[in-house]
């Protein structure tokens, strides 16, 4: 769907307009497991599978799939996506899983 959109004219629009190079990745269940990552590249106006080949990606974003399809079709925001998971790593990283400072 994505290739097709960028073969249009408002697809060579955008890729003339932003120029930058995205990976998504997007995991069935938990984010990091099973993932499959692809690269929507606005610089070349193209959409590949796998990882990229041409140096350093812009952005990374990270999905469980059932977000991605939401997202994809407008049916939630990505700011919401985003929040969720910085709620996520917030629970995982809380202070008790550093040292205590030692008293000298």
């Amino acid at each position: 769907m994505m290739k097709q959109h960028l073969s249009t004219d408002a697809g060579k629009e955008l890729t003339e307009k932003i120029g930058l190079v995205y990976q998504i990745n997007v995991s069935p269940k938990k984010l990091g497991f099973e993932e499959v990552t692809c690269i929507v590249d606005l610089e070349k106006g193209e959409v590949t599978k796998g990882k990229y080949e041409g140096g350093k990606v812009d952005a990374t974003f990270s999905f469980k799939d059932d977000e991605f399809v939401k997202v994809a079709t407008g049916k939630m925001n990505p700011h919401i996506a985003f929040i969720r998971v910085v709620s996520v790593l917030r629970k995982k990283f809380t202070p008790d899983i550093f040292p205590k400072p030692s008293k000298l």
